[in-house]
């Protein structure tokens, strides 16, 4: 079974092309009784569009939306999660702005939401997922289906090509870097 992960098209091009390693997610509307959670470890993203994502990126004002195929998905990347983290410390969170594209709003919003009543600050804090990603050496494009659609973070997909040659966003070497100053963020007091 192929898995798609939904995450907005800017972030899915950043993540393809090595700007970004990481998803900072809180859940979706969808997500059920225990919220969010990274249940798979291979993924492809699926991205997403709508017209707020620039504003509440940190990306120059050049760049734009991925080009979309009218009733078309275009998968052009693929991420197996390498770790993943509940981060409960605001101070952990701003240490992590170099590495990802979310306006630090976006982020706040994210760590202080909950859809239940008497939400409590105890429950604050995000899912944070350091992924490794490779980016399609051609494009993977499908229809468009009304069962992509929803506010969840998880879709089944048809299988891919198999004549599709994957490329990994960053070198071993950047790859190694990224995870060992992360790892030294996170697991500072």
């Amino acid at each position: 079974m192929s898995i798609g992960f939904k995450e907005w098209a800017l972030v899915c091009q950043a993540l393809e092309n090595g700007a970004t390693s990481l998803i900072i997610r809180k859940g979706g509307i969808a997500e059920g009784r225990e919220g969010f959670r990274f249940l798979h470890r291979d993924f492809f993203l699926f991205p997403t569009l709508f017209h707020e994502q620039l504003a509440k990126t940190r990306l120059p004002d050049s760049t734009s939306a991925a080009q979309f195929a009218e009733g078309a998905v275009v998968i052009a990347g693929r991420a197996t999660v390498e770790w993943t983290m509940l981060v409960t410390d605001r101070q952990k969170l701003k240490l992590l702005e170099p590495f990802h594209i979310l306006q630090p709003s976006v982020v706040e919003d994210r760590f202080v939401y909950d859809p239940k009543p008497g939400r409590t600050p105890e429950r604050d804090g995000v899912n944070v997922a350091f992924l490794r990603v490779w980016k399609a050496g051609g494009a993977w494009t499908f229809p468009q289906e009304a069962k992509y659609g929803g506010c969840r973070s998880w879709v089944e997909l048809p299988e891919p090509p198999e004549d599709i040659v994957w490329h990994p966003a960053l070198t071993d070497l950047e790859h190694a870097e990224r995870a060992e100053r992360l790892r030294a963020i996170l697991s500072s007091s």
